[in-house]
Formats: C-alpha cells, structure tokens, sequence
C-alpha cells in the first residue's frame, strides 16, 4: 500500500527536459485569490461607470448633443463593452506584466504558469480570461472542473494549457510543536511499528501534514488526520488506539527521526 500525499503536486517537464515540481493552488486559495480581484475590478469598473456618467450627463445638458433616447442604446452598448473589455483586460493585464499574477494572485501567494513550467505570455492570459465568464457563469462549471480534475485545470486552463500553482513564500518553517504525550508514543511505536515498511517518501507526506495542519479546515483537518493516520498504522502494522489521530501522528514521526538517528532506517 502506497501512502497517498494530502497536497497535489505535480511535476512538469521543461523544454530543457529537466522536471520541475510544483504544489498545484487548490480551489480554495484560488476562490480566494479571485474574490480579492473581483473587488479590484469592481472598484475599477465602479469608477470608469462613474465617469462616463458624467461626461454622458454633461453632453446631455450642456453641449445638447441629440435626444437622449435616441442615444440611450448606443451609450448602453458602449457601456457593456468597455466593462466586457475591462473585465478581460484586467486579468490579462496583470497575469503578463506580473508574469502570472494578479493582485489576488499576489496576495494568496498564487502564479500561473505553463504546462512546460514557462511563464504565461499574451496568448496564454487572453484564452484564459476570454474563458472566465463560462467557466465562472454556467453553473460553476470551472469550479467543478478544479476539483475532478488531477491537474486542477478548468476550462480556461485546459485551453490556454496553463497550471495555477501555490508559490513558497521563501519564509523558514520553524520548529514543529508537539503535544506532551508525543514522546510517549514515539517510544512504544518504536518498539512495535514495522518500521522496514515506512519509506523515506512516506515520512515526508507525514512531515508536510505536521507542518501545514494549522492551515487546514477543522473539517479538513479531522478528516485527513483521520485518514493519514489510518494509512500509516496499515503501514507500520500496529493495532488501533484510543489516541487522537494527531498524537499517534507526531508519535510516528518522532520515532521515525530517533531510528534514522541511531542508524536503524
């Protein structure tokens, strides 16, 4: 049995046949990167609507440019595209001058980037944005994409050829915290766990769950506590105990690092 990782990676071959891992976003920080930029737009579109009010008013009572109904039809035209051109605009902007980012993308830590792990051009922000309104409109087709799909593309992604990616913040991670009871585990499972059975690769999908728990979801939390923990004691072939996921967790790795210390693994 295979542990399975908790945070979707994915590794993407260069044109110079070097491969490249990256953590692939994830709907959730992505929903929040875009609710950021539809405040920015909003507020964007909120101003030029504004000014063109004042202008159209201005024509209207000062110069006396024709019948305002007459024109009324025209101005609502010329209305939608320059939202339509704002809207599509905004995102291409930014996704190429930042080379992937928006202000929300920047904020969440967030980059697009090419399937070959190139930074997105022109072309790549244009399909991609063009896409936004199906994939964001008929019901919520992108979102759903996101989740069923391993490289979590929607839509716009598919066709552009585009991954989002969760960029390292370059921060130290610091010490990991463990409950009291910790060492207590640790050395029973010393003693009992198959330890022959726990890979190398194994220990560090354990080690990135102890260091990014505190992100999760309470939900998330328990549910994948629950079933990393159910995955290791498969693997090291102990007995369930009353203990919380959690412990038993921080047992397993603590026992892990005393054996690789004292030349055992």
């Amino acid at each position: 049995m295979e542990l399975k990782p908790f945070f979707n990676f994915v590794t993407v071959q260069t044109p110079e046949s070097v491969g490249l891992e990256f953590t692939l976003a994830g709907i959730g920080n992505r929903a929040l990167a875009l609710a950021i930029d539809y405040c920015c737009w909003g507020l964007l579109i909120t101003l030029v609507n504004f000014s063109w009010f004042l202008v159209t008013t201005d024509l209207y009572l000062v110069k006396g440019l024709g019948d305002p109904k007459a024109l009324q039809p025209w101005i609502i035209g010329v209305v939608i595209a320059v939202n339509f051109a704002i809207y599509v605009g905004y995102f291409v902007f930014f996704e190429t001058l930042w080379q992937g980012q928006t202000p929300g993308k920047r904020l969440m830590h967030l980059r697009v980037i090419r399937d070959d792990g190139r930074r997105v051009g022109v072309t790549q922000a244009t399909l991609r944005s063009l896409l936004r309104p199906v994939d964001d409109a008929l019901f919520f087709i992108g979102a759903w994409l996101i989740i069923l799909h391993p490289r979590e593309k929607r839509l716009g992604d598919w066709v552009a050829g585009t991954l989002v990616i969760q960029e390292e913040t370059g921060r130290p991670r610091g010490r990991l915290r463990f409950s009291p009871q910790s060492s207590a585990v640790s050395s029973q499972l010393r003693t009992i766990g198959q330890w022959q059975n726990f890979q190398p690769e194994e220990f560090l999908t354990l080690q990135e769950y102890l260091y990014r728990r505190s992100q999760l979801t309470p939900e998330a939390h328990s549910r994948v506590s629950l079933q990393l923990a159910r995955q290791v004691r498969e693997r090291l072939e102990v007995p369930p105990s009353p203990s919380d996921p959690d412990l038993f967790l921080e047992g397993v790795y603590l026992a892990y690092q005393d054996l690789s210390c004292q030349g055992y693994l």
